[in-house]
């Protein structure tokens, strides 16, 4: 299945703009504010009772103040969960983030739900390439599908090992933001539903890679919702599908994302999910991720 009710996030309790990840990441914008760990864990904490509130059932793991990890708050970039039993960790670009992967955080996890297999392409870094997890990749469950765009943080050569192991089938491509710099991560610029996907056409320069994109989508039986480059940078590309306990459907992203919609936009997403959201703007500012980042599916089968 494309969605689940089991997600994994990480309590932060160090937040702050790394500068490390902010050479190749457009969106992130160091705050004026002094309590940046204050504001964001009051938004995580929100966050996470916001999808409580909605039947989604949420495994929260408090980060640790050493090692230093900044980001830790986005766990899906060095972990994904499959529905075989499998855990993937993925090599990280920035030396701050790669210790977020922690052994506790997956024996926790399996605590609840059963892991087969672990696959460890963190080994990547010692070539100094990446592939940072389903920010990199945006995912089609369904249909074995890793839509990725090249950037530092997603090298070909560790996606088609990652096709290999697990049968996926990439569909690689440019993705630039307004001004021609490439967008670290495909998650940001489009999101894959069960019946749906959101996407920033304008990101993709090459048309004949816009049109494969685009008719991989249609052929998949996506309804495609195009959003502009400044819904983009309003995190708007950044949405999750989940389902809550009872098998609803909900489409999940930040108030920033939710704002930056369109009337007719809304409508036609409401026709696949009901959307959710909270304010995550210190989040988004200082780290330059936002709702789906901070998600980390848990496809697992439960124990």
């Amino acid at each position: 299945m494309q969605t689940t009710n089991h997600i994994l996030m990480i309590r932060p309790v160090d937040f702050k703009f790394n500068a490390q990840t902010a050479v190749n990441n457009k969106f992130q914008q160091a705050s004026a504010q002094g309590d940046v760990q204050n504001q964001a864990l009051k938004e995580f904490d929100g966050f996470v009772a916001m999808l409580k509130s909605n039947g989604v059932d949420v495994t929260v793991i408090d980060d640790t103040l050493k090692p230093e990890t900044p980001d830790s708050i986005f766990p899906n970039n060095w972990v994904s969960f499959h529905a075989n039993g499998e855990v993937i960790l993925y090599p990280m670009f920035s030396e701050n983030r790669r210790p977020e992967r922690r052994e506790d955080i997956l024996t926790t996890i399996g605590n609840n739900f059963t892991i087969n297999k672990i696959t460890d392409l963190s080994t990547y870094e010692a070539q100094n390439i990446f592939l940072e997890g389903t920010g990199s990749l945006v995912l089609d469950r369904e249909h074995k599908l890793a839509y990725a765009c090249k950037s530092v943080r997603m090298d070909e050569k560790v996606l088609a090992d990652f096709c290999d192991k697990t049968g996926y089938t990439a569909i690689v491509f440019n993705a630039v933001d307004s001004e021609g710099f490439p967008i670290y991560h495909t998650n940001v610029m489009m999101c894959i539903g069960d019946t749906f996907a959101v996407i920033c056409f304008d990101s993709i320069p090459n048309q004949q890679e816009k049109e494969n994109v685009k008719q991989s989508l249609i052929s998949t039986g996506k309804e495609v919702i195009e959003i502009s480059f400044d819904q983009m940078n309003h995190f708007a590309g950044n949405m999750l599908q989940v389902q809550n306990k009872n098998k609803e459907s909900l489409l999940v992203m930040s108030e920033q994302a939710y704002l930056s919609l369109k009337k007719e936009q809304i409508t036609t997403l409401e026709k696949h999910s009901k959307l959710i959201y909270a304010p995550l703007y210190t989040i988004e500012k200082n780290g330059g991720g936002s709702a789906r980042c901070m998600l980390a599916e848990i496809h697992l089968p439960v124990k």
